[in-house]
């Protein structure tokens, strides 16, 4: 990826936040790469080298800045936009998934040789997948030697290292000190066994009454609640369930996660990250939005921590009230869930075991849950973020009962499609129409061409406005 020596430079010298993430800024006379804004004497022209990503500058042979932490900026919100290979492979990495299946599990989920996926991610990112990967390994190692009191023999195997040597060579390159060094410097004190608290950075603004009064009215007791200004819900994690508690702060989220499994830190993160959209561009979609958005800056799209989950909540939602949906969904979960506990959503193969009582629902709806679950548990449709989005419609409507609409939202909320409009939706049109915008179906979807590529957006502040 090509980056503009003129315009990163600037971002530099101003030190503008909004660049957080976008790329890397490392300095030839130091050694060391840092974030757009990190507060030091900004670097001579002569001296300056940027790289798409971290993974990139590590492997040019720089090592992260002490003062700016640039592997704990926003992502690169452009991952989030881009439906092609690499912003695929991007998110699925992010959510862990060559620590768990190595890089021939990466190619084989996206349908590539593992040649052609890692000339695609260097030609782009400037590192390949297994360098991708070892960054944000390196990145999980310092938070948990900064946050928790494990070993650090435990913490290199959490962390997702082959082998202690690795991981300390790893820290040592990248942070320029041994992990037991890291840990002098900051004084872990000692909580709950497997919990862990940490920032997680956004872009400002951030509304934060958009995005906890949308969640917050779906809520899903047994699942997820929200008290005040803090949301808490349940995961099914790869190694085991967890729970994340998250209360928005200036600047970033304080989250609490609580891990059966600390191997499940890196996907947690990534869940929390995609659950509240922390890494959008918001002034990039509300400069598109235009007088849409000049009210309420900063509205995000309430992403999905699970996409089946997300997939079953919109069959269900589908004809009924959202208050009629969560008493559905209740019963539905009845079984999986304790009384005074959170717990993850259960799995697709957990749902297509349910007998047809515990349902409570029309027998066509049932049988399109079902048909759900079959497909999911059996992989024959892909809900994870790395998902092929076209695919995954297509596939979706080819299910009994499942129409665009619902192909729809589960495209924009499970796979974080950030230029879905759903012109037929009801509260869209009453939106549109306190808006005093076009109302009809057809006029609607028309007008909503001016604000691509962020329609998504877009439709949440018209369900907003109604």
């Amino acid at each position: 990826m090509e980056l503009d020596f003129e315009r990163c430079y600037r971002a530099v010298d101003s030190r503008d936040q909004r660049f957080d993430g976008w790329f890397c800024t490392a300095v030839t006379s130091t050694g060391i790469y840092c974030r757009p804004s990190c507060p030091a004497m900004t670097p001579k022209r002569a001296n300056v080298r940027f790289y798409p990503s971290a993974a990139a500058a590590q492997r040019a042979g720089f090592r992260a800045c002490k003062r700016c932490r640039p592997d704990a900026a926003p992502g690169s919100p452009e991952w989030d936009v881009r439906a092609d290979l690499v912003g695929r492979a991007m998110r699925l990495i992010g959510d862990g998934v060559v620590d768990r299946e190595g890089v021939p599990g990466l190619a084989s989920r996206l349908g590539y040789t593992e040649r052609h996926l890692n000339r695609l991610l260097t030609a782009e990112l400037g590192a390949g997948p297994l360098a991708l990967a070892r960054a944000q390994r390196a990145q999980t190692a310092r938070i948990l030697i900064e946050t928790t009191d494990l070993g650090l023999a435990e913490i290199a195997f959490a962390a997702g290292f082959g082998s202690v040597r690795q991981f300390n060579d790893t820290i040592l390159e990248v942070y320029a000190q041994a992990p037991s060094a890291l840990r002098e410097r900051r004084p872990v004190t000692r909580t709950e066994a497997g919990t862990i608290n940490l920032r997680l950075a956004y872009r400002p603004p951030l509304h934060v009454p958009a995005l906890l009064d949308f969640l917050g009215t779906r809520a899903l007791p047994g699942v997820e609640e929200r008290d005040g200004n803090t949301y808490r819900r349940g995961l099914s994690l790869p190694h085991g369930s967890a729970t994340v508690s998250l209360t928005p702060a200036d600047r970033w989220i304080s989250a609490t996660l609580r891990l059966g499994d600390v191997r499940d830190l890196a996907p947690a993160v990534a869940r929390c990250r995609r659950l509240f959209d922390l890494d959008a561009d918001p002034e990039a979609v509300d400069a598109t939005l235009g007088a849409l958005a000049a009210d309420e800056p900063g509205v995000r799209v309430p992403r999905a921590a699970d996409g089946f989950e997300l997939a079953v909540r919109a069959i269900v939602g589908q004809q009924v009230s959202v208050s009629g949906a969560r008493t559905t969904l209740s019963r539905l979960i009845r079984s999986h869930v304790r009384p005074g506990e959170l717990a993850g959503f259960p799995s697709a193969a957990e749902v297509a075991d349910l007998p047809d009582s515990a349902f409570g629902m029309p027998a066509a709806r049932r049988r399109t849950i079902r048909a759900l679950a079959d497909a999911v548990a059996d992989g024959k449709l892909d809900l994870d973020p790395g998902a092929d989005r076209d695919e995954t419609v297509a596939r979706l409507v080819e299910l009994p009962g499942v129409g665009l609409w619902t192909a729809g939202y589960v495209a924009m909320r499970a796979i974080g499609d950030p230029d879905v409009f759903l012109p037929t939706d009801l509260a869209a049109r009453r939106g549109a129409r306190a808006l005093g915008l076009p109302a009809t179906p057809k006029t609607l979807a028309a007008y909503a061409e001016r604000w691509r590529p962020w329609r998504s957006y877009a439709l949440v502040r018209l369900w907003r406005a109604a």
